[in-house]
């Protein structure tokens, strides 16, 4: 089972983590894809990382903006496996450029 992470272990992960911050108990980027098909490409190339982790984030698509929240929800914040997704998503990212 995870654990909920003490906000100064949160700070400093995200200082390494390009593109996320903060928002009371979770952690979110926005991403711009070139199209909206490949924005909907890049959510589903997203989701089965997700699927295969068991460990979802909230996503929100507008047009070519697609923002990931990652939260823990059934601890209530932020633990590693928060983390670990946030990095995978922009690992998807850098994928895309």
């Amino acid at each position: 089972m995870a654990h909920v992470l003490e906000d100064k272990d949160v700070d400093t992960a995200l200082e390494a983590l390009d593109g996320w911050s903060r928002s009371g108990t979770a952690i979110s980027r926005t991403i711009t894809l070139p199209s909206f098909p490949r924005a909907i490409a890049f959510v589903s190339a997203v989701a089965e990382v997700a699927e295969d982790k068991n460990h979802h984030p909230d996503i929100d698509i507008r047009w070519r903006k697609v923002t990931f929240t990652c939260s823990t929800h059934s601890e209530g914040g932020i633990t590693q496996l928060d983390l670990d997704l946030a990095r995978t998503i922009n690992d998807l990212a850098a994928e895309q450029d």
